[in-house]
């Protein structure tokens, strides 16, 4: 498979002209597209490091890929889940693991008080998203219920995910939440490995990636995307990183004290994660490596729409977002003509019906808080990734040239 070499300088020209326009506020993107022989059919870097960093953005630039890690750890659940060593759906077996999840309250409507948990909390439900956990950052009863101190989900604290209530009864609802750091404490006791060496081990070093980490080499720091706010007012300027402890944890010590969330703990190069995408199209084998990671059957029951009761899920927003310099308040999380119905697996967003770039029919895909969206469409052979380091949540602009590159390369797409 090829790009035309029209789509490549238009992808080109899309990102080029978002990070030289000030009135974006986005000082640098890269994108890159893969196809299931791993194949980088396109990558690109443009702008620089940091809107105060004027060093120029490269493809061994370093992210934190925040929310992109989830799907890390749905890999290392379902292999675990391969080894036999959980089941999808067994609550017993889960509290076996994470006995905290059993005492789990959950918040009243009023944001002012708990009540009994119902039902029972499966691995499947922390991997759907309908275990009954949220975010501070976008549910309003949940921030309201941590104050006055509030919740902080990047602070390296394990405490502060295990401290916070349920948001709903599990299984009646999807909300989006910390279920995946759950997921994570999970892999780490039952594989007695941490959840950041488990991931090197059995997903990185298999596929041979040396850029995926929780806590970044000096190599991968020496080319670090700097955090970038584009405020209410409409000002952009660099600013501190939000999850700073794995930036400057030095030593062994400093490392075992930080949490290592499944939920948002990885940095990478964009190059390198889109050879995990690679292997989801090459059913689980790594084109690059040939060793497989998955069989394609769990890869299958992963890409499975698992919230059929749920079509509108991702169409519930418009209210204004607790933490407005953490995300935008979106009406809808994937806009898609005549409203069909839309899903989730494994752990990511599927787009049941063909979307408007040119994406087949059940693509994969999936975002980071920082503004950074990849796609995994199996059908069509094709995957990408956009990344930027840019707050908040929801930049219409990084969003624009996101669409715009998607389309480009499903309109240039030689066979």
């Amino acid at each position: 498979m090829r790009l035309s070499s029209d789509s490549q300088n238009t992808i080109k020209k899309i990102l080029d002209d978002t990070t030289s326009n000030p009135s974006t506020g986005i000082p640098g993107l890269v994108f890159t597209a893969v196809d299931k022989t791993g194949t980088h059919l396109i990558s690109h870097a443009s702008g620089n490091l940091g809107l105060s960093t004027p060093t120029p953005m490269t493809l061994s630039t370093t992210f934190w890929i925040a929310s992109c890690t989830k799907l890390l750890v749905a890999i290392a659940c379902m292999q675990l889940v391969e080894a036999s060593k959980i089941s999808l759906d067994s609550s017993s077996e889960l509290y076996d693991f994470v006995p905290e999840l059993k005492e789990k309250e959950v918040l009243n409507e009023n944001g002012d008080g708990l009540v009994e948990r119902k039902g029972d909390i499966t691995l499947r439900m922390l991997l759907n998203h309908t275990a009954g956990f949220g975010y501070s950052f976008m549910n309003p009863r949940l921030a309201k219920w941590g104050r006055p101190a509030g919740f902080d989900e990047w602070n390296g604290d394990a405490r502060e995910i295990m401290r916070m209530p349920l948001v709903n009864q599990p299984g009646s609802a999807w909300e989006y939440g910390v279920n995946i750091d759950w997921a994570g404490i999970a892999v780490e006791r039952i594989s007695k490995m941490s959840l950041n060496d488990y991931i090197l081990k059995n997903i990185c070093e298999p596929l041979g990636l040396k850029n995926i980490n929780m806590f970044p080499t000096e190599e991968m720091k020496k080319d670090m995307a700097s955090m970038n706010q584009v405020w209410s007012e409409g000002k952009a300027e660099e600013r501190d990183h939000i999850y700073r402890l794995p930036l400057v944890a030095q030593t062994d010590e400093d490392k075992k004290r930080i949490f290592n969330s499944g939920g948002a703990g990885g940095y990478a190069r964009p190059t390198e994660y889109a050879q995990v995408l690679a292997t989801m199209l090459n059913d689980g084998v790594s084109p690059t490596t040939n060793k497989r990671i998955l069989k394609k059957e769990t890869l299958d029951e992963m890409f499975k729409n698992q919230i059929e009761q749920f079509p509108n899920f991702a169409r519930q927003g418009g209210a204004p977002a607790p933490k407005s310099d953490l995300a935008n308040s979106l009406p809808e999380m994937y806009p898609q003509a005549g409203n069909p119905p839309q899903g989730w697996g494994l752990s990511w967003f599927i787009t049941i019906a063909p979307g408007d770039t040119g994406r087949g029919a059940n693509t994969a895909w999936w975002a980071g808080l920082a503004n950074l969206f990849w796609w995994c469409d199996r059908e069509k052979g094709v995957a990408g990734i956009i990344a930027s380091q840019m707050l908040p949540f929801g930049d219409l602009n990084v969003v624009g040239a996101w669409f715009g590159a998607e389309k480009a390369v499903y309109d240039g797409l030689e066979n």
